[in-house]
């Protein structure tokens, strides 16, 4: 469990056994204090809040963010059909499939998960759509249907990026973030800073 203090609240986040790679580096990062007074750089409402950028730790207002890292990246673990990305999910950013065909996460950018509600009829016309695109067959299960038309998500991010936790509590802080007022580059006009992050035992 960790706890991460931020200026719009404080959010508590299991991560997964499951995925020990990725839990043990965000791990160490907190220890590290490495997100501390840290943006949220990138915020798209109905969509996730981003931050974990190194950059972004003294950057002036207006400028350009995302590019940050730590100089590695980390070995996907995806598990779509158990940890998927549904309201509240933490998973790992990382640079996208034409210099990352590998989908590699970022060592130490994460977001977590807003997204929409969908219907049934919505999630089988994705399905229809991305075999289409990708000649492969889609398949949700009746724990990621539930979860998308119930409470929420991105469906479309499963398989792409590792989920590695979850939010338990603060949600609301989550859908407070996401609601903010950005610029053309998603970042917010008033910044949303990580004050800091504990490790809850």
């Amino acid at each position: 469990m960790v706890r991460m203090f931020t200026t719009a609240g404080v959010v508590d986040m299991k991560l997964y056994d499951e995925t020990p790679k990725h839990r043990d580096k965000f791990v160490k990062l907190v220890k590290e204090q490495a997100y501390d007074s840290l943006l949220f750089h990138r915020v798209i409402k109905d969509f996730m809040i981003q931050g974990g950028d190194p950059d972004s730790k003294n950057a002036a207002a207006g400028k350009l963010l995302g590019e940050g890292d730590l100089g590695y990246t980390v070995e996907p673990e995806f598990m779509p059909e158990v940890y998927f990305h549904r309201r509240g999910a933490l998973a790992a950013a990382r640079e996208g499939d034409d210099v990352n065909p590998s989908k590699s996460s970022s060592a130490s950018q994460f977001y977590i998960v807003w997204g929409t509600q969908y219907t049934v009829e919505q999630l089988a016309g994705y399905k229809e759509q991305y075999k289409r695109m990708t000649g492969k067959d889609l398949l949700f299960t009746p724990e990621q249907v539930d979860a998308y038309t119930t409470v929420g998500g991105t469906p479309f991010l499963d398989g792409e990026y590792t989920v590695f936790g979850e939010v338990v509590s603060g949600l609301d802080v989550v859908e407070k973030i996401q609601d903010a007022a950005c610029d053309r580059s998603d970042r917010p006009l008033d910044d949303i800073r990580i004050l800091n992050v504990e490790i809850v035992e």
